[in-house]
């Protein structure tokens, strides 16, 4: 089969049956689900060849669960195992166990699993594709491509990430005013060893950020910082210079390591908080339906879940909006304590508080990464489990 990066212009189609716009967890999730089912499925994405998003790089254990079914084991490609959870602000550091084993992988190795086992599955993955603008028109969508044709189809899956389609920007969010950062480092031996098993997060006047391991020992630095706090940084290395002289034990976290790219991954505006209740349009995945606060560590747990959920539901004969609702639903109460506890920790007063506060109450860090997260109930159920290999096996055999 030719590889997905692979693909040329002259193999766009003119129509699909079903366009899903982004090939990261949500919209591959969606795209091989639909496959399973016997659907006709395009993908299109705009970078080339695998590559790197700013992203926490944290697996929960929803994550994992939805990973497994589309046939992709973290483990496999290295991902790092995360028990305890590690906050620090100034020179003051708390530790706990997590309340569930979590993952730890680059979305460079994520991604590319789950595109290979959309195509696995019988997606067509197209590489390169911008998509300008979509409009639909007597019950048929059409997008026009960055390079001046248009393709068509009968629905569209909207699974551009946090960044936005013209003509269908998002709703203001709750906490719209981060702009995110990230970097990968190698570190010092006694640091990678130090780090090995935890998620470190640590806080600083006017942001926050995660610390943690992925595969071949690499560590993942990613932060958010606010508009106007980081207009009193000319560039990033005295923004991180500033940091660093705050946070004394993310200081001695990187003593002796080195980055490994020139400069970071930058992206903004992040719009924590949002959460998508069209009644119209196209059906919204990832971070196009729902971005909750990278400190929860649930953001592909929810990307993949919208994939899962919206698949099931078209299946269904449900409507874009009734899936909308419904998220909404399963969503809201785990955001709303998310971004306002997002909110707190980027101000003076909360990262001054945050510790004191944990310190009195132990178990707060545990209880606060248990309502976090996707409920239980509304995980799209196990037994609609596949395996693209195995599938592609009988598929031969017949």
């Amino acid at each position: 089969m030719r590889g997905a990066d692979q693909t040329s212009m002259r193999d766009v189609p003119q129509f699909a049956d079903h366009l899903v716009i982004g090939g990261g967890p949500a919209g591959a999730m969606v795209a091989l689900r639909l496959a399973a089912a016997g659907r006709q499925v395009v993908i299109l994405e705009k970078e080339h060849g695998p590559h790197h998003k700013v992203c926490g790089e944290f697996l929960s254990p929803e994550a994992v669960g939805y990973l497994k079914q589309a046939g992709v084991d973290p483990l496999a490609l290295g991902a790092t195992v995360i028990r305890k959870l590690r906050l620090s602000a100034g020179n003051k550091v708390v530790e706990t166990p997590l309340p569930f084993e979590a993952l730890s992988l680059s979305r460079r190795a994520l991604d590319e699993a789950l595109l290979r086992s959309a195509e696995e599955m019988g997606c067509r993955v197209i590489r390169g594709i911008a998509v300008e603008t979509l409009a639909g028109k007597d019950d048929v969508w059409h997008a026009s491509l960055g390079n001046g044709e248009c393709m068509s189809a009968k629905t569209i899956f909207l699974a551009t990430g946090k960044h936005n389609l013209r003509g269908f920007d998002r709703a203001p969010a709750r906490q719209g005013d981060l702009i995110g950062f990230k970097l990968h480092w190698q570190l010092a031996p006694a640091q990678t060893k130090n780090l090995r098993g935890r998620m470190e997060l640590f806080l600083f006047d006017g942001g926050y950020g995660s610390f943690s391991l992925v595969e071949n020992s690499v560590a993942n630095l990613c932060l958010v910082v606010r508009r106007t706090t980081l207009r009193g940084y000319a560039a990033w290395p005295e923004l991180l210079a500033a940091i660093l002289k705050e946070n004394s034990h993310l200081s001695s976290m990187l003593e002796g390591g080195a980055p490994l790219w020139r400069r970071p991954l930058a992206i903004s505006p992040i719009p924590y908080g949002y959460l998508a209740r069209d009644a119209r349009g196209p059906w919204r995945l990832g971070d196009q339906a729902a971005v909750i606060p990278s400190f929860t560590g649930d953001g592909i747990s929810i990307a993949l879940h919208t994939g899962a959920l919206a698949a099931q539901m078209f299946q269904a004969g449900k409507s874009a909006a009734d899936y909308h609702r419904l998220l909404h639903n399963q969503l809201r109460r785990a955001m709303s304590l998310a971004t306002r506890l997002s909110q707190a920790a980027v101000t003076r007063l909360g990262c001054a508080a945050a510790l004191p506060a944990l310190s009195l109450f132990p178990n707060a860090m545990q209880w606060i990464a248990a309502s976090t997260r996707i409920p239980q109930s509304s995980l799209v159920p196990v037994e609609d489990v596949f395996v693209p290999s195995e599938r592609r096996c009988l598929s031969e055999a017949r």
